[in-house]
């Protein structure tokens, strides 16, 4: 099969090679999938350098797909022939290959409406959104760590309550503002100039392009303070985003720890900081598809690209201008 392979943990060269198919180990819920489609993430090239995978394997990009269950455990929900999408875990190879592993806690059935590429842009971005709102921002502590909220449990928790969405346009950021306007939040977003319209049809009451909007001026009058700051991008964006918060409001990050840009001189009083990394979760993902199936939210793909051009397509992750997910579409390949 055809993938591609980071060379080094330190050297983010990457090349497309013919490598074996994975050999799966059915005992532990692993199912060998096709892959039909699969979708980089910002930033993922310096992750083996920086998090280094717990046991060694070989570097290959992509953590979420959309495929076909071609082997599975006897007792799994998905079984041969069924149609699924996922984020898969670090811990293993990612899916830019034409067969990859899955476990049964990560897969779930992908939306009959949409294509394989729609499907592939969903998962990291929309779980992410998901652990957000549903489990840490505004958590409550259980026995064992955070206690999800289900959907009617986190429309009373998010009714009224104002949110700052930064890079709104992004991967993630398109799923917060529609997830957080679904549970009745008042979104405020941060983007570039040209996608501010397209932020305000996901459901954002207010616009603001990142280049020009001063947020420290802007949250000068107290009405509009928000009571979450979610940030998407890190460095500048999320030390401005500071400013905007309510004394005992909260600030989350899925880039870095957000006390590592507090502005000085910043008098906010019991501003909860937080930071996580999400996990695919699949009873998660499963929701979302219902609301995907309903209409209520939507993906959005950037561009479609076969795995052969695998370099353009990281230059534009890079970029950090993609609108939406970028794609590969393994039936472009040759």
């Amino acid at each position: 099969m055809h993938s591609i392979i980071q060379q080094t943990a330190s050297s983010q060269t990457l090349t497309l090679t013919t490598t074996p198919l994975p050999t799966l180990a059915h005992t532990q819920g692993e199912h060998l999938i096709q892959i039909k489609a699969c979708s980089p993430c910002a930033g993922e090239l310096l992750w083996p350098k920086n998090f280094p995978p717990p046991t060694e394997r070989t570097l290959i990009p992509c953590p979420d797909m959309a495929g076909i269950v071609i082997s599975a455990p006897s007792d799994s929900p998905f079984q041969p022939g069924d149609e699924v999408y996922a984020r898969t875990n670090y811990i293993r190879p990612g899916n830019a290959r034409g067969y990859s592993i899955a476990v049964t806690e990560e897969l779930a059935h992908k939306p009959k409406s949409l294509s394989w590429v729609a499907a592939a842009a969903i998962p990291v971005s929309a779980q992410t959104a998901w652990q957000v709102l549903f489990v840490h921002a505004l958590g409550t502590q259980g026995s064992d760590g955070e206690i999800e909220m289900d959907l009617e449990t986190a429309k009373v928790a998010w009714a009224g309550k104002r949110v700052l969405v930064t890079a709104a346009s992004g991967g993630v950021g398109i799923w917060l503002v529609q997830l957080a306007t679904l549970l009745g939040a008042e979104v405020v977003a941060t983007c570039g100039a040209r996608n501010v319209e397209f932020v305000k049809s996901l459901g954002a009451k207010e616009v603001l392009d990142y280049r020009v909007a001063d947020l420290k001026e802007w949250a000068q009058s107290s009405a509009k303070k928000v009571d979450v700051v979610v940030d998407c991008v890190g460095g500048k964006a999320l030390g401005d985003a500071w400013w905007t918060v309510k004394d005992g409001g909260v600030v989350l990050s899925i880039y870095q720890p957000p006390l590592q840009v507090r502005p000085h001189g910043l008098e906010g009083e019991r501003v909860k900081d937080l930071f996580f990394v999400m996990q695919p979760v699949r009873r998660q993902l499963e929701e979302i598809s219902k609301l995907v199936e309903k209409g209520l939210c939507r993906g959005l793909v950037d561009s479609v690209w076969p795995l052969e051009q695998y370099e353009e397509v990281f230059k534009r992750l890079d970029g950090g201008h993609a609108k939406g997910k970028i794609v590969f579409d393994l039936s472009l390949n040759h």
